[in-house]
């Protein structure tokens, strides 16, 4: 006779344990201490002792009355539908609890981490903790303990309208291009089957696109020039200055240059910089014309031969600050709108693409990404004669407009 739940209520503890059934293998065991469980015995897989019909197994159902008399017929259910599908539910049992405990080890923040650790020995250190930044700043403290597995494309979005909110548009779409790399890493590891990032690039608000203040007009470049050849400040920084739109490499590149990077004898002086100091973590070349060979070698006698090429005033064993040569500009009557470091980068792109010198030459000597992944890594020797000739071409131009002449440019068409 099923049980009822004035029955289950009602059941009195005695001096041995004893069964109240309900029926299809679901019963109420009462203990003497008084407490009541929930069991199903069925009938699953071959019996141990090799004797015909299967082995009689017993699942936990729960506590009552955390466990209702309703409750426990449902989960009864349940267990004799993975039976009627060939499945054991004690071992579905195990595997869902194996499963839970590994997906509370696998939190978005854990997994993460594990991410963060790949890149360790290939990021700057700076590059690192401006990442590192973010996730702790922007993504951890809201959905950061959560199992990446439980983590839906809304918890995402929520987290992104928060940095939006206060205004820091470019920082959600950061943010979001990190998350789907950790995502992407769980789908990989086969930690997580889902990712919720893919999408939501179109519900962010664009991003403007930005550039730095930069010079391209050949007399106003000339203008530069002539006020760079006049700074009454240090050598190394003066030569800082002159060297910064002969290379056009990013400021934090030319600012820790060191001389054992480059060769100023033979017929192709270069300065070979480092994968580590890159921004795309790719050895990149630098031809050296007659006038950057100049700079350096007047520079040498004072900060060479070894060590860096333009050290900090206060320690040697140091490079200079990352605002010195923003700073000299400044002193030269230059504002931060109008003129900066890296603008020498914009000014040499945008002229030699003027001048039609080979667009993969500019781009190649630029140290941009590259584009195909296909190709994967890039060569950092790539079109290299005709940068060697464009890097001359350009420091010839450059003292032109440092003179004052009318200028007509030779265009280099790209073939």
């Amino acid at each position: 006779m099923p049980l009822t739940n004035v029955r289950v209520e009602g059941a009195k503890a005695g001096d041995k344990a004893f069964k109240l059934a309900d029926g299809e293998g679901l019963y109420l065991l009462v203990q003497p201490t008084g407490q009541k469980l929930w069991r199903l015995k069925y009938r699953f897989g071959p019996r141990k002792d090799g004797k015909p019909g299967k082995a009689e197994k017993l699942l936990a159902l729960g506590v009552y009355p955390d466990v209702s008399l309703k409750r426990a017929r449902e989960k009864r259910n349940d267990a004799r539908t993975l039976l009627a599908d060939g499945v054991d539910p004690g071992a579905q049992r195990k595997a869902d609890d194996q499963a839970e405990r590994v997906a509370h080890l696998h939190t978005l923040e854990a997994v993460a981490r594990a991410w963060l650790d790949k890149y360790r020995l290939t990021w700057t250190e700076s590059h690192m903790t401006r990442t590192r930044s973010r996730f702790e700043k922007h993504v951890f403290p809201w959905i950061g303990q959560r199992p990446i597995r439980d983590v839906k494309r809304n918890d995402l979005r929520d987290v992104l309208s928060r940095i939006e909110s206060i205004g820091r548009i470019e920082t959600a779409h950061r943010v979001l291009q990190l998350c789907n790399s950790v995502f992407e890493h769980a789908n990989n590891e086969e930690i997580a089957e889902h990712n919720p990032c893919r999408g939501l690039q179109e519900v962010l608000t664009p991003v403007q696109e930005r550039h730095h203040p930069s010079i391209t007009d050949p007399k106003r470049v000339g203008e530069l020039l002539r006020a760079i050849d006049g700074f009454s400040g240090t050598l190394p920084v003066a030569c800082a200055l002159r060297l910064a739109p002969l290379l056009f490499v990013r400021p934090g590149e030319l600012r820790k240059a060191k001389w054992s990077e480059f060769s100023l004898d033979g017929d192709e002086p270069t300065w070979r910089i480092p994968a580590e100091r890159m921004k795309m973590r790719e050895q990149h070349l630098v031809p050296l014309g007659r006038q950057a060979i100049a700079i350096l070698r007047e520079l040498q006698p004072l900060t060479g031969p070894d060590g860096y090429v333009f050290p900090s005033v206060r320690n040697s064993s140091r490079p200079m600050s990352e605002n010195t040569l923003n700073v000299a500009l400044r002193r030269l009557g230059y504002a931060k709108d109008t003129m900066t470091a890296h603008g020498f980068r914009s000014m040499a792109s945008t002229i030699l693409n003027e001048q039609q010198w080979h667009k993969d030459a500019i781009e190649r000597q630029l140290a941009h990404g590259e584009r195909d992944k296909v190709r994967g890594s890039y060569n950092f020797a790539e079109h290299l004669p005709e940068r060697k000739r464009m890097m001359q071409g350009w420091a010839d131009y450059l003292d032109s407009l440092r003179a004052g002449a009318k200028v007509i440019p030779i265009r280099h068409s790209s073939k």
